[in-house]
């Protein structure tokens, strides 16, 4: 696993040793990622008053993240694909965004803070596309649901979800919000230590693919790669629900303590239910996908979402049953794994995951968590602080919707109907 055997049998499927360090190791560096990205939201209970920000000022700050965020992983993304070199972009992404944490403590007015993020989403938007690649290449086809999900969401969110709110408040609440992302930025430079040592540069490893007997991509266009409709479907959900994701963070902390009265302590710990909900579901979710398909477990999981954002507005009564509704509110995050990376991975030509796994998280980010941010935050100046949960609560309804036009691409799924079909022939 050093780097004198990175090059080792580089079209043989890893050992399952090697497969669970790998997922283990991107799973922490990517819940880093989203520890540096989520820090801003957490403490922006402490960073509004100090820099004066009004609500269209913070939906700018995480609408400029996610659009960075969105071209970059796109440009970067493909070029990992041309180049092969996929490990060398990760480990050196993972030290820029460390470095950006320090910069967005060092923050005096609205324009550094929006420069800091803007340099943040450069450095992390390839972390993803290129970590699925990795996973989608390295991890047998039967555990590929369970591997990517685990990849995606298990680090994300107990460390950017959970640890984050409750780690950062209570930093900041003693020391300062400055301090707070002091400490964030540290992290990553470790991860990038532990890429350095465990990670070998990946080969070429097939990729069963839903069309499979579709002729392979030479480059493929944006034309090319929405003439499939799941990738049509999962660029349209990873819109909506990217767009629910960056508005929960950017305005859920500021509603729970500004109009639900709850101290930022309280606010650190109900945010982080919301890691431990993903955190679980990065297993449960995909898990379950495997078993009985992708497209019923995307139907029914964003409708889960509602439970968040009524209970957030509505619910009176004490903030432990608040926190259990939060949970199964956040279920949703469960799918996010599979519109965002292993619907598209079982979809188009192995060869150029990264390019579509890039595209679809960019164009998610760009349209969903870049433009609905700032809608969010002049709705929120215009009408009050609860238009964002209810622009999340559409959300919810349509991307429901959405998913039922998706066409099936779990490899068990579609051995057992091809298994039906060829037993109904031979009794015809």
């Amino acid at each position: 696993m050093n780097n004198n055997n990175a090059n080792v049998m580089p079209n043989a499927r890893a050992s399952s040793r090697y497969q669970i360090i790998l997922v283990a190791l991107l799973s922490l560096n990517f819940g880093i990622v989203f520890f540096d990205r989520n820090a801003l939201s957490f403490l922006m209970p402490f960073v509004q008053p100090e820099l004066g920000l009004t609500n269209t000022q913070i939906g700018l700050t995480a609408s400029a993240l996610s659009i960075a965020w969105a071209i970059s992983g796109m440009v970067f993304g493909a070029m990992s694909d041309r180049s092969g070199r996929r490990k060398a972009f990760l480990i050196l992404a993972t030290i820029i965004f460390s470095l950006c944490s320090f910069l967005t403590g060092l923050a005096t007015s609205f324009l550094m803070l929006l420069g800091a993020r803007l340099l943040m989403g450069v450095a992390e938007g390839p972390i993803l596309p290129i970590s699925q690649t990795v996973t989608a290449m390295e991890v047998t086809p039967k555990r590929r649901g369970v591997a990517m999900g685990v990849m995606q969401n298990f680090g994300s969110n107990l460390l950017g979800s959970f640890a984050a709110p409750v780690v950062l408040v209570a930093v900041a609440s003693a020391f300062g919000w400055r301090e707070a992302f002091f400490l964030a930025g540290i992290p990553g430079l470790l991860a990038a230590g532990l890429l350095w040592w465990l990670m070998r540069e990946p080969g070429i490893a097939p990729v069963p693919s839903a069309v499979s007997d579709q002729p392979a991509l030479q480059r493929p266009s944006i034309r090319e790669m929405l003439a499939h409709r799941n990738i049509v479907i999962c660029s349209l959900m990873a819109i909506l629900l990217i767009g629910y994701l960056v508005v929960c963070w950017s305005f859920m902390p500021l509603y729970l303590t500004s109009v639900r009265g709850y101290s930022p302590q309280t606010m650190g710990w109900l945010m982080g239910t919301l890691g431990i909900s993903a955190a679980i579901g990065s297993f449960v979710v995909s898990g379950i996908s495997d078993k009985v398909g992708r497209k019923p477990v995307m139907i029914i999981t964003p409708f889960m979402g509602l439970i968040l954002t009524l209970s957030a507005m509505y619910f009176q009564g004490h903030a432990f049953i608040l926190a259990i509704l939060f949970f199964f509110g956040w279920s949703l995050n469960g799918i996010f794994p599979m519109f965002m990376a292993i619907v598209p991975s079982e979809t188009v030509d192995p060869r150029y995951i990264a390019t579509t796994l890039g595209f679809v998280c960019g164009i998610g980010e760009i349209l969903g968590g870049g433009v609905m941010p700032t809608l969010a935050g002049v709705a929120a100046d215009i009408a009050g602080q609860s238009a964002p949960l209810w622009l999340m609560s559409g959300i919810c309804v349509l991307a429901g919707i959405l998913a039922l036009g998706l066409k099936e691409t779990a490899p068990a799924i579609l051995a057992k109907r091809s298994q039906e079909t060829l037993a109904s022939t031979s009794l015809s």
